[in-house]
């Protein structure tokens, strides 16, 4: 039965997800899926087509479980043949992964779920036009309703858990807290004189010459490699050194085994995969992060220091729009000098997007431009994160989920009488 319209509340929800880029896809979904579960009290099932890419962001999760109960959500293995079950109070079809027939045609004869289309993250203006959005079904009497993330007012905001800023500010103030974080990859807590960088990337022919500006720079930089698909290129980087007669001398500590580097001034540090919860505190401890895709770009915003995104690319490469968007958008309270620096670092460095590309030397020629504007990219990147946090995408969604169930309750209500 129809909850009235005049007290109309969520209490269940179903997110759906495909897992396209590693990583990405899961990592947004099992984020909103905690924070409705965990903050909001709603029952969530997380359905999900790959268990083993879950099980690298949250390793409690059995790959070998189909359905599965994990800090207050049900995850549930996204199958061939999908099961037969009650649709939730609000359907989450995450990045147009398209629902089970099924699934779809339990939503019409039932009508009480809210059907949201969860869309990627983008500056791009056309967005503010498509956001809330409805798409009413060609066959069935159901309508989705297509809602944006994105950075400004007019767009769903982000995801941003209660305690997380808090938490971020702790750690700054906490040289305990730091200190255990370093002992927990196995490192002293470097000092002051040591900038420390976070590298988490796809592949990328600009990162030979990127290595090589660092190397050669007067300033010592520890830079942190999560595993991923950036890693041959880096494993690469350091052999390649390690064959040249000219430059082997400045090879020092080279260990592969221990998966640390060094080269001239630059010491590298592989870490084992870093599952979701750790890396705010890789992003809160670095001075500077590189990040990849739709989740770690947020995460390094909420961590309030400068960044370089490298975005997903496609073929048609109409990333480069969307690169630009942002950048217009991040850019603009800056000075021309730091806007102009920041614009080309990033865009040398997804000039190198793919691992067929050329080796490329324009990162490394961007890189002192940007380090030299440094004071002023991290006082934008507390002031833009103290922006961004007045606009919560789950907030957001919440809202218009129960504004949509209420006025649906009316029309049934209406036709009741």
């Amino acid at each position: 039965m129809m909850t009235s319209s005049s007290n109309y509340e969520l209490q269940t929800c179903d997110i759906f997800c495909k897992v396209i880029d590693n990583y990405g896809d899961i990592g947004v979904c099992w984020r909103l899926a905690r924070q409705l579960a965990g903050e909001h009290g709603l029952q969530v099932r997380l359905w999900v087509d790959d268990l083993g890419s879950f099980a690298k962001l949250c390793p409690e999760i059995d790959v070998a479980q189909e359905s599965q109960r994990c800090r207050g959500v049900e995850v549930c293995l996204w199958g061939k043949l999908f099961p037969e079950v009650q649709p939730a109070g609000l359907v989450i079809e995450a990045f147009a992964c398209k629902l089970p027939q099924s699934y779809i045609e339990a939503m019409a004869s039932q009508q009480r779920s809210v059907w949201i289309n969860l869309e990627y993250l983008s500056a791009e203006d056309w967005v503010h036009g498509c956001h809330r959005l409805p798409s009413p079904h060609p066959n069935l009497p159901l309508t989705k309703y297509f809602f944006f993330p994105g950075f400004t007012k007019q767009t769903g905001g982000l995801l941003l858990e209660r305690s997380l800023l808090a938490r971020r500010d702790e750690f700054r103030n906490n040289a305990a807290q730091q200190q255990a974080f370093w002992r927990s990859i196995g490192m002293k807590m470097p000092g002051a004189e040591t900038l420390k960088i976070s590298l988490f990337g796809y592949e990328n022919a600009a990162l030979h010459g990127l290595f090589d500006t660092w190397a050669n720079g007067a300033q010592a930089v520890l830079c942190l490699v999560p595993e991923g698909r950036i890693l041959p290129q880096v494993e690469q980087y350091f052999e390649d050194v390690g064959r040249d007669s000219s430059r082997r001398s400045q090879s020092a500590g080279m260990n592969p085994d221990l998966r640390n580097y060094s080269c001239g001034n630059l010491q590298v540090r592989v870490l084992p995969f870093v599952e979701q919860d750790r890396y705010d505190e890789l992003l809160w401890a670095c001075d500077v992060n590189f990040v990849r895709g739709e989740d770690s770009c947020v995460r390094a915003q909420w961590a309030a220091k400068p960044f370089i995104w490298q975005i997903y690319p496609q073929h048609d490469t109409v990333h480069w729009g969307k690169l630009q968007a942002f950048l217009n958008l991040y850019s603009a309270p800056l000075s021309s000098r730091t806007s102009e620096a920041v614009q080309a670092l990033w865009k040398a460095w997804n000039k190198g997007n793919g691992a067929g590309q050329a080796a490329s030397t324009g990162s490394g020629q961007a890189w002192p431009a940007f380090a030299a504007v440094r004071g002023e990219l991290e006082c934008h990147a507390q002031h833009w994160a103290r922006q961004l946090a007045e606009n919560n995408l789950v907030l957001n969604l919440l809202d218009f989920s129960r504004e949509i169930g209420r006025m649906r309750a009316i029309k049934i209500e209406g036709q009741q009488t």
